[in-house]
């Protein structure tokens, strides 16, 4: 399948080094508005794609659109959310704690829920950058 769907939300997240300051988003895919953003002192990029998806897929279940897709452009964090499970090996100590605490939650919310919603891979090739690039290439 070569189109976006749409409506759909997009979800990317960026880093400053790695590990190093890390944010993600959601954003809607047709319009780019954020629907959802969050910043950390030290992260991955590799979590933040994966608590991104965490976050979309809730978000999507909060608001009954159990049937949204959601775009990554990580296939990492694609393999993270179907093992449910952040293989990070990122160190957990006080700089990292408050991340690790949202990381467990995330698992945990993955582990006692399901979802409908389809997790596609965006295909950067042939679309450009995802809809919820943070633009620092």
């Amino acid at each position: 399948n070569t189109s976006i769907v749409k409506p759909s939300l997009s979800v990317d997240a960026a880093c400053s080094g790695n590990p190093g300051k890390m944010e993600y988003q959601g954003v809607s895919t047709a319009t780019k508005e954020r629907i959802f953003h969050q910043a950390f002192p030290l992260g991955t990029n590799n979590i933040g794609e994966f608590l991104a998806l965490i976050h979309g897929i809730a978000f999507c279940q909060s608001e009954e659109l159990f049937e949204m897709p959601i775009y990554t452009d990580s296939k990492i964090a694609m393999g993270w959310i179907v093992k449910k499970k952040c293989k990070t090996t990122l160190p957990r100590n006080a700089k990292t704690e408050k991340l690790y605490q949202l990381i467990d939650r995330g698992e945990a919310w993955l582990k006692a829920n399901t979802f409908k919603n389809p997790i596609l891979k965006w295909e950067t090739k042939l679309w450009g950058e995802i809809p919820a690039d943070f633009g620092r290439k």
